[in-house]
C-alpha cells in the first residue's frame, strides 16, 4: 500500500501542509500548472501584534497565460532583507526563535534563488527536517504529464505506484473519484479541522499562519501539533533540488 498526495508548492506554508506531506509516503509538489499571483505559492502569514502580516515573494510574470509555477522567476532579492526582518522583529521573544536563526538567516541573506519553485522546496525540506518528517519529496517534473486535470493526477499515481491518494477538501468541486478507482487508486480526503492550540503571541490564536510560527513557539515538540504524528523513516534523503533542476 502507497499513499500519495499532489500538491502546488507554496511559500512557508501553514502547518496542515506539513501534516499532509507527514500523512503519506510520497508527497509530489505539482508545480506543472499555471502560476496563480498573490496565492499561497509566493506567500503566507506572520502573527505580529497589529495582526496578522503577509510576506510576499515578488516574482516576475511573464504576460503569457500559461506561465507555470516553476517557470516563475523571482523579481530580484531586495525582499529578503524584509523578510527577515519582519521574522526578527515578531518571533525574536518566542522559545525556540535563537535555535532556528542561524540556518533561517542563511536562507534569506546569504542564498540566493532565482526561481520560486526552488525557493519553496528549500524551505519545505527544511521544515520538513525539523519536524522530523521523512516523506519522500518528489516533483511532478520528474514524471510524464498527460490527459485533464483530472487524469493528469490519476496517471501521476499510477507512474508513483499509489494505491491510496491523499487530497484536500478543496479538490471536491473538481476532482473525479471514478477516474482514480478505476484505476485501483483510492481516494481519501484529508481532513485539515480539529488541530490543538499552541501558546502563541500576539492576541487571538490563529490556526492558519506560516509553519515557522509553530517551530519559532514550541521547537522540538512542534511534531505534536500535527495529527499526523510526523515521524517516518525512509531510506530516500529529503533533497532542496529536484532532480535535473537546472535553477540556480
Amino acid at each position: 500500500m502507497k499513499r500519495v498526495a499532489i500538491v502546488q508548492s507554496n511559500y512557508i506554508p501553514w502547518k496542515g501542509y506539513f501534516d499532509l506531506i507527514g500523512s503519506v509516503d510520497e508527497f509530489i509538489l505539482y508545480d506543472d500548472v499555471q502560476y496563480t499571483n498573490n496565492d499561497w505559492r509566493n506567500r503566507n502569514l506572520i502573527k505580529t501584534p497589529q495582526g496578522l502580516h503577509w510576506l510576499t515573494v515578488p516574482v516576475r510574470i511573464s504576460g503569457r497565460f500559461q506561465q507555470l509555477i516553476h517557470e516563475t522567476e523571482i523579481a530580484g532579492s531586495h525582499w529578503t532583507k524584509g523578510h527577515w526582518k519582519s521574522l526578527q522583529l515578531n518571533y525574536q521573544r518566542t522559545p525556540f526563535f535563537a535555535a532556528y536563526e542561524s540556518e533561517l538567516r542563511h536562507f534569506y541573506m546569504e542564498q540566493e534563488f532565482s526561481h520560486l519553485s526552488v525557493l519553496n522546496r528549500t524551505f519545505i525540506c527544511w521544515v520538513m527536517e525539523k519536524l522530523g518528517i521523512r516523506t519522500h519529496l518528489s516533483s511532478s517534473q520528474n514524471y510524464v504529464l498527460e490527459g485533464d486535470r483530472n487524469q493528469r493526477l490519476v496517471n501521476l499515481c499510477r507512474q508513483a505506484g499509489a494505491t491510496e491518494y491523499i487530497s484536500g477538501p478543496a479538490a471536491r468541486e473538481y476532482l473525479d473519484e471514478t477516474l482514480f478507482a478505476q484505476s485501483g487508486i483510492h481516494v481519501t480526503w484529508f481532513d485539515y479541522s480539529n488541530y490543538p492550540p499552541y501558546p502563541q503571541k500576539w492576541g487571538a490564536f490563529e490556526h492558519g499562519v506560516t509553519v515557522l510560527d509553530l517551530l519559532f513557539n514550541m521547537g522540538p515538540s512542534s511534531s505534536r501539533y500535527l495529527k499526523s504524528g510526523c515521524i517516518k523513516d525512509y531510506d530516500t534523503p529529503i533533497s532542496p533540488t529536484p532532480p535535473g533542476s537546472d535553477h540556480a
